[in-house]
């Protein structure tokens, strides 16, 4: 009996997502991305992380978000209602090359993590001077 191994070839979209490889629950943080002219401004939710606990890194064009979320629920404790899970915010973004890695910034503050990914200053947008006369 012989076995046959086919290989699929997959399409960019699907190489560019990444498969999570951390055992246990996961959530992705919602997102709000705004672009504004000198730079891209990421706002997540991700309440009931510690800000010190929040790992954001930038390798290979990829732009990673991870952070554990403390768990709230209580054992032996009979709840009418819990919709509160236990699991780490993860997150990652493709980014192009038009933002300067190397001057990323985060700040945390009332569950939200804000990453503010500046532009190269060769694509940021800019007036010229037009002489007259």
């Amino acid at each position: 009996m012989t076995t046959e191994t086919t290989m699929q070839r997959k399409t960019d979209s699907e190489v560019t997502q990444t498969e999570p490889t951390r055992s246990g629950r996961q959530y992705r943080p919602n997102v709000d991305i705004i672009e504004q002219p000198g730079h891209l401004l990421i706002r997540a939710d991700m309440a009931g992380v510690r800000g010190d606990q929040i790992d954001v890194r930038f390798e290979n064009g990829t732009l990673t978000i991870f952070g554990p979320a403390a768990q709230r629920q209580q054992q032996n404790t009979e709840y009418l209602l819990c919709e509160y899970g236990v699991g780490d915010f993860y997150r990652t973004f493709r980014v192009s090359e038009a933002i300067d890695a190397q001057q990323i910034t985060a700040a945390y503050q009332h569950g939200v993590l804000t990453l503010h990914l500046p532009k190269v200053p060769a694509v940021q947008p800019r007036k010229i001077a037009v002489k007259a006369g």
